[in-house]
């Protein structure tokens, strides 16, 4: 994977943060992304006001659209679609505090990972909760949110997503 390039005058004329964040060969990134410590695969496609935080990865060939959040702990394989403004969480019972009162650090959870395998398509709108698989050319319907792990060619919709039916 040969990196991608961008001038600082095009992040910054384009609000585009990259800290740590390594891109393989003719990755295209639109206006006010935030990268950091990530990985983005060869010719995928980052689309405005997307965040991808540390320990993330993107395969080669994917399309993130816009306003969508990749958070740590987040692997997305090969080929994948994701619509705008999808959210991934990594973490089932989050909380600001210790029971001592204490606001808590990375110290005090644990990431826990969710993947996204080749082919998959996540629908506008879907919310990926902490620890599922997508299955490989899966697809996950707009709006859904999806709470276990979804079959390889499989269609799944709905709050909590279900499965509509297999992929012919």
């Amino acid at each position: 994977m040969s990196e991608t390039t961008f001038t600082e005058e095009y992040l910054r004329e384009n609000f585009i943060r990259l800290n740590n964040v390594k891109l393989g060969k003719d990755v295209k990134i639109f206006a006010f992304v935030n990268a950091y410590g990530c990985v983005i695969g060869d010719g995928s496609k980052i689309g405005a006001f997307v965040e991808i935080q540390k320990n993330a990865s993107i395969g080669r060939n994917c399309k993130i659209s816009s306003h969508t959040f990749i958070c740590e702990g987040v692997e997305i394989e090969d080929g994948v679609f994701v619509g705008h403004g999808v959210m991934f969480t990594n973490d089932k019972f989050p909380r600001a505090t210790n029971a001592d009162g204490s606001q808590q650090t990375e110290a005090d959870w644990e990431i826990i990972p969710t993947f996204v395998k080749k082919g998959a398509s996540i629908g506008s709108g879907a919310v990926i909760i902490a620890g599922v698989t997508i299955g490989e050319n899966a697809i996950v319907g707009a709006g859904a949110v999806v709470t276990k792990d979804v079959l390889p060619d499989s269609i799944v919709a709905g709050v909590p997503a279900r499965m509509f039916r297999k992929i012919a």
